[in-house]
């Protein structure tokens, strides 16, 4: 396959309130935040991507501990990822450990000099989240 025409590569961050969504360039080199959604609308967004550009991979935050030991949210998100997987059975979706990309995400949000009240604003560090799972996937990938 050519770079001009990868298909995506999008990365979840999945809560309970929030999923976050992100996505490949078409070169796959960069991340960027769709947005947040619920599950239903979530599923609308990822069919949209797949219609417009194709989706070659789908990336799902693992949430594990520090010493990679499950949490509270494991089952949880597994029981999102077999949803996922029946709804997408023709996309190959991949686990990704998420430990700590909630800290980065909102670090780089500090950094970008958004002010407390952007920052907090609903849904911009799951989106965030889901971007900083999709850039270190990309920049292991290259």
């Amino acid at each position: 396959m050519t770079k001009e025409n990868r298909k995506r590569i999008i990365a979840v961050d999945y809560g309970t309130k929030r999923i976050g969504l992100a996505k490949t360039d078409p070169l796959q080199l960069f991340a960027q935040p769709v947005g947040t959604f619920s599950e239903e609308a979530l599923f609308r967004a990822i069919k949209e991507i797949s219609g417009l550009d194709g989706i070659g991979r789908i990336l799902i935050g693992y949430p594990l501990n520090a010493d990679g030991s499950h949490n509270r949210m494991t089952d949880i998100v597994d029981a999102f990822a077999a949803r996922v997987h029946n709804e997408f059975p023709d996309i190959p979706l991949e686990l990704v450990n998420e430990h700590g990309s909630s800290r980065s995400a909102g670090q780089i949000l500090i950094d970008s000099g958004l002010s407390r009240k952007k920052r907090h604003e609903k849904g911009r560090l799951d989106s965030a989240s889901a971007c900083v799972l999709l850039q270190a996937h990309l920049d292991k990938s290259h």
